[in-house]
């Protein structure tokens, strides 16, 4: 999960953003700073263009990796991650979007259909339709970089196999023991 700040959105923010002015944060009140919306469209983005290439290649083979599991014991586990990146994107976002939106969401994003089919199938107008997406990218974009304790976004960590161990008392006694040994 990412924690936002300044330093971490400026980098995914729209230069011509009207409520950041390209910052990538906005202060909601006086004192609290959050991400801009358009960040979280921006990964959105960044997740869907992912995904979109894990689809174009699902007809070939898929590399098995070796990743560490989570947790004290050296368990190994295999795994194909273009499927479950593909799998986590869909599920992802069937959780976080209400029957409408996700709706909208697998017409337009996944089937790729445009504005116009999409407002005559649904009987939406044009100003709906356009509202509503950028809601689903505001919406997906931030459960895909808050989604604990592994997120979507940053597409890197989630294809590097970044592992997340917690530590306990035990578990650094026994990291020392093993660094003396060595």
């Amino acid at each position: 999960m990412i924690s936002w700040n300044r330093s971490n959105a400026i980098g995914m923010a729209r230069t011509a953003c009207k409520f950041c002015q390209g910052n990538g944060t906005r202060f909601v009140r006086t004192d609290k700073e959050v991400p801009c919306h358009c960040v979280f469209r921006a990964v959105f983005r960044a997740c869907l263009n992912r995904f979109r290439q894990c689809v174009t290649t699902a007809g070939r083979a898929s590399t098995v990796s070796l990743e560490r599991c989570q947790g004290r014991g050296s368990h190994r586990v295999y795994s194909r991650k273009r499927e479950e990146f593909m799998a986590d994107f869909c599920l992802i976002a069937k959780r976080t979007l209400g029957e409408f939106e996700y709706r909208i969401f697998r017409y337009h994003f996944l089937l790729g259909a445009d504005w116009r089919l999409c407002t005559r199938q649904m009987h939406l107008d044009r100003g709906t339709f356009f509202h509503t997406v950028y809601r689903i990218e505001q919406r997906l974009g931030r459960a895909f970089a808050e989604t604990r304790p592994y997120a979507l976004y940053p597409l890197d960590e989630y294809f590097g196999g970044t592992i997340h161990e917690d530590h306990t008392k035990q578990d650094v006694a026994s990291v020392g023991w093993i660094q003396m040994i060595a």
